[in-house]
């Protein structure tokens, strides 16, 4: 180099990002501030706002009225399954943008590639956007599920920029990507499914569906954790967050709405897995009533509402002695502090020394009961098992419990009662407060205060 010449080399600026949260900072760091993670920093480049901003046509920034605002009325659009059209609150809302999330091999794809092959015709085209798969192994898959649709396009491109070229050319009515954390944008040096990445990709659609009134479904992939892969901005950022519940080893698929913008998140939808693709649940009682055993101890009957929609579920308890120090308590579907805390009742209220034993809770089926109305099915199971006396198995039990072992008083009891007569059941035991009103000829109805009388009640 000449004496008196120096030369500057130009550096792009770079920060690091938390791909767990999003979190930024100058300089790496082993821990992450805002949600404590390990080893998530990785360095990024910062780069100046994406180029397929401009692809995208948006609505004026001006503030108007509400009174002023005015848009036709343009009704949802009715998917093939109706189990799909309960979670999303009556249909597809349209230039809503929809995240799938589930673990691998629950069905995801396989329900989007479905309901797009299905809902597709002539005058409602439907654009699958597989990142993940070619266009012969998208084609191998619809032939084993039986699909062969003329109006569903499929596009193998993970190019943010191409996908939108094809949306401008094509215009379908509805887009499906599988799954966004494939999706890239050039203008980002730092590798798909990032945070940049992710976050990038996610708005661009957003804006997509918003401008075009196109509803967009995005395909995520979640974390061991259970949680989409991803920033938390990305939930924030959709209009409805679907999520895939089950386990892969069994066939019954629950599709529930954590976050929906157009309807209630209490909705869940039934699925069965089988050869030929996912296929709805019409009668979810019947079907988690389907293997139930009889005259086996430490099994009760509940009724439980998921949004509108009641069904029973079977409550399996085991209490066996342990045979160490301190005795395990293992839920599967039913929360763990909430079996400690029956646990108790039981021991103060009833009187029964659990102390030396381990206990197991099971929701049968897969389903995840979060709502109190189980208390007293979970209580008469673990009774029922500790005893070994066999629970009446034409009963249903209903109802609360209380710290003091009372009874209390649960929502829509008449929805409840009318799904239990149904099946064929010919009693139901009840809160007291509950029975003010309400008359079943089908059903004979034992109103009690205290978990004690529910357990004489019972027990056949």
């Amino acid at each position: 180099m000449p004496i008196g010449l120096s030369y500057k080399i130009k550096k792009d600026k770079s920060h690091f990002v938390c791909q767990n949260c999003g979190y930024s900072s100058l300089r790496w760091v082993g821990r992450c501030s805002e949600c404590e993670s390990w080893n998530s920093f990785i360095e990024e480049t910062i780069v100046k706002p994406s180029a397929n901003s401009n692809l995208i046509a948006t609505e004026a920034s001006k503030a108007i009225k509400l009174s002023e605002v005015s848009f036709a009325d343009s009704p949802r659009i009715t998917s093939h399954s109706n189990e799909f059209n309960r979670v999303l609150g009556g249909g597809i809302v349209r230039g809503s943008l929809v995240l799938i999330g589930g673990s691998p091999g629950i069905g995801k794809s396989t329900l989007m590639l479905q309901e797009g092959a299905y809902t597709a015709k002539k005058s409602f085209q439907v654009l699958y956007v597989s990142g993940e798969e070619s266009y012969r192994q998208v084609k191998l898959r619809a032939d084993r599920l039986g699909i062969n649709s003329e109006d569903l396009f499929i596009l193998a491109e993970t190019d943010i920029n191409k996908i939108l070229d094809t949306f401008q050319k094509i215009k379908p009515q509805m887009v499906i990507v599988d799954s966004i954390q494939t999706i890239f944008q050039p203008a980002f040096e730092s590798s798909p499914g990032s945070i940049s990445q992710v976050r990038e990709c996610a708005l661009a659609f957003s804006k997509v569906a918003k401008s075009s009134n196109v509803p967009i479904f995005l395909i995520g992939h979640v974390t061991k954790d259970g949680y989409i892969a991803g920033p938390k901005a990305l939930e924030h950022l959709v209009d409805v967050l679907l999520q895939f519940e089950g386990d892969r080893e069994h066939f019954y698929r629950i599709l529930r709405a954590v976050k929906n913008r157009f309807g209630s998140t209490r909705e869940i939808g039934v699925f069965e897995m089988k050869q030929n693709g996912l296929e709805e649940v019409t009668n979810p009682s019947a079907l988690f009533l389907e293997h139930r055993k009889e005259n086996i101890s430490g099994s009760s009957i509940v009724c439980i509402m998921e949004g509108t929609r009641p069904f029973l579920v079977e409550i399996q308890a085991l209490a066996t002695s342990t045979n160490f120090g301190m005795p395990q308590r293992t839920t599967t579907g039913v929360d763990a502090k909430r079996l400690s805390l029956l646990i108790a009742v039981l021991e103060k209220r009833i009187g029964l020394r659990l102390g030396g034993y381990d206990i197991f809770v099971n929701a049968v089926g897969g389903v995840k009961i979060d709502e109190t109305s189980a208390d007293l099915g979970i209580l008469t199971s673990i009774t029922s098992s500790f005893r070994d006396e066999i629970v009446d198995a034409n009963t249903v039990v209903i109802g609360e419990i209380g710290l003091g072992g009372e009874i209390r008083a649960v929502s829509q009891i008449e929805s409840r009662l009318e799904e239990a007569a149904k099946l064929g059941f010919k009693k139901a035991i009840v809160p007291k407060i509950n029975l003010k009103g309400i008359e079943n000829k089908s059903l004979e109805l034992v109103g009690v205060e205290k978990a004690e009388e529910a357990l004489e009640e019972v027990m056949a």
